[in-house]
C-alpha cells in the first residue's frame, strides 16, 4: 500500500485504504476533496479543513475547496493574507508538513489578525497543521487542518499526513490536470464549430496540430499561390503572429488581434487566438470568416424602427443568421426571431430576402 516507516493499526489501514478510493473516485477537484475530508478527519481529528489551488506567483488568487469552514472566513481572507503563518511557513518548505509550533511561537499566534479574526466569526483557530502540495511547476496546492481545541498535532499526526502528501498531490494534479484538458477541448470545440469560421491550429512557426475541414480551400481561394508559405498561410499573416508571440504568454482571449483583406463582395477577417498550452506548446488559432460587405441601412428606416430594431437589420444586411446575431446582441435566438417578425410587419416585407432587396433599392 504505502512504503512507510510508520506502523499503523487495523482501522488506520482501513481508513487509508478509503482515503486511497476517495483520492481516485473522480477528476472533480472539488468532489476528490470533500470525499476524502470525511476520512482524513477520522484519521486526523480535525474541525474544518481547507484545500486551494493556485498558480505560482500569484498566492492570493485561489481556487478554493473547504469542509466546515464559515463562508465569511474567505470574504475577509484578501485582508488576512500578508498575515497569514500558515502560508508564509509551507511556501518555503513544499511538500513537508509542518504544524503550528513550527511555524510561530504560541505567543505570536495568538496575536495575529488571523488568529483574531478567526475567533470574530465563530471559528476559533486554536491548532493548524499544513503542507503545500508542489504539485508541478504550473500549479500548486495547500492543505490546511484546523483545530478548535487547544489539543496540539502530535508528531504521529504529522508523520501520517506526511506519508499520505504525495498521494494528495497526486489528485490534485490529475484533476487539474482533466480540468485543463476539459477547458481546452471546449475551447476547441467552440472553435472548431463556430458558425461560419474555418480555422488552423499552429504550436509553432513550424508545427500545425489541426485545421477544419475546409480551411485549405479558404486560404487557396483568398491568397495566390506565390503568397502561401507554410500551412497555406500569407507571408504577412505569419509575421503577425511572430509578433504576438514575442509579446509574451498571457491568458488565453478572445480577438487578441485581427486582420482584414477585401475583396469582391466580401471581407476575409482573421482573428488571432491565443490558446492553453498543449505538452507545454503554446497554441494559437488563426480564425477565417468571410464577411459580406453590407447594405447599407436605408435613411427613412432610422425613423421607422427602434434602435434595436436598426441593430438587428444592420445584422441581417451583412449576410448573418440568427445565431450570428444572437451572439452579437447578446439576445435569444427566439427574441431574435420576434424582433424580425415586427420589423417585417413595420416595413412590409415577408422575408429577409425581400428585406434586402427592399435595402439594396434604397
Amino acid at each position: 500500500m504505502m512504503a512507510t516507516g510508520l506502523s499503523l493499526d487495523s482501522r488506520e489501514q482501513a481508513l487509508t485504504f478509503d482515503l486511497m478510493e476517495a483520492l481516485t473516485s473522480s477528476l472533480e477537484l472539488t468532489e476528490v476533496f470533500s470525499r476524502a475530508h470525511g476520512v482524513l478527519s477520522q484519521l486526523l481529528p480535525v474541525d474544518s479543513a481547507a484545500l486551494c489551488v493556485s498558480k505560482p506567483g500569484q498566492p492570493t488568487q485561489y481556487d478554493w475547496m473547504v469542509a466546515d469552514i464559515p463562508a465569511e472566513f474567505f470574504a475577509h481572507y484578501p485582508e488576512m493574507v500578508t498575515e497569514d503563518f500558515v502560508r508564509d511557513a509551507v511556501v518555503h518548505h513544499p511538500n513537508r508538513v509542518l504544524r503550528d509550533t513550527e511555524m510561530v511561537s504560541r505567543e505570536a499566534l495568538e496575536r495575529s489578525l488571523l488568529y483574531q479574526r478567526c475567533r470574530e466569526l465563530g471559528m476559533p483557530l486554536e491548532r493548524v497543521m499544513a503542507v503545500m502540495l508542489d504539485v508541478d511547476e504550473d500549479w500548486h496546492g495547500g492543505l490546511t487542518l484546523y483545530r478548535e481545541r487547544p489539543q496540539p498535532f502530535s508528531e504521529r499526526d504529522q508523520a501520517l499526513l506526511q506519508q499520505l502528501t504525495p498521494f494528495l498531490a497526486r489528485a490534485v494534479r490529475s484533476c487539474r490536470m482533466f480540468r485543463e484538458v476539459a477547458a481546452r477541448g471546449q475551447i476547441l470545440d467552440a472553435l472548431f464549430h463556430h458558425r461560419d469560421a474555418e480555422c488552423v491550429v499552429l504550436a509553432s512557426p513550424t508545427t500545425e496540430k489541426m485545421r477544419t475541414a475546409h480551411a485549405t480551400a479558404l486560404l487557396e481561394k483568398w491568397f495566390a499561390p506565390f503568397e502561401r508559405g507554410p500551412f497555406g498561410l500569407s507571408q504577412e499573416l505569419m509575421e503577425r503572429l511572430s509578433l504576438l508571440r514575442s509579446k509574451g504568454e498571457g491568458d488565453a482571449a478572445w480577438g487578441l488581434d485581427t486582420w482584414e483583406r477585401s475583396g469582391e463582395g466580401q471581407t476575409l477577417k482573421v482573428t488571432f487566438v491565443q490558446l492553453p498550452p498543449l505538452e507545454g506548446q503554446r497554441l494559437w488559432a488563426l480564425m477565417f470568416q468571410e464577411i459580406p460587405h453590407a447594405i447599407p441601412l436605408p435613411t427613412d428606416w432610422r425613423l421607422r424602427l427602434t434602435p434595436r430594431q436598426s441593430e438587428i437589420v444592420k445584422c441581417v444586411l451583412q449576410g448573418w443568421d440568427n445565431q450570428l446575431i444572437a451572439e452579437h446582441c447578446r439576445i435569444k435566438v427566439a427574441t431574435v426571431k420576434k424582433h424580425l417578425q415586427n420589423i417585417f410587419d413595420k416595413l412590409g416585407v415577408d422575408r429577409r430576402i425581400a428585406l434586402m432587396c427592399r435595402a439594396a433599392r434604397s
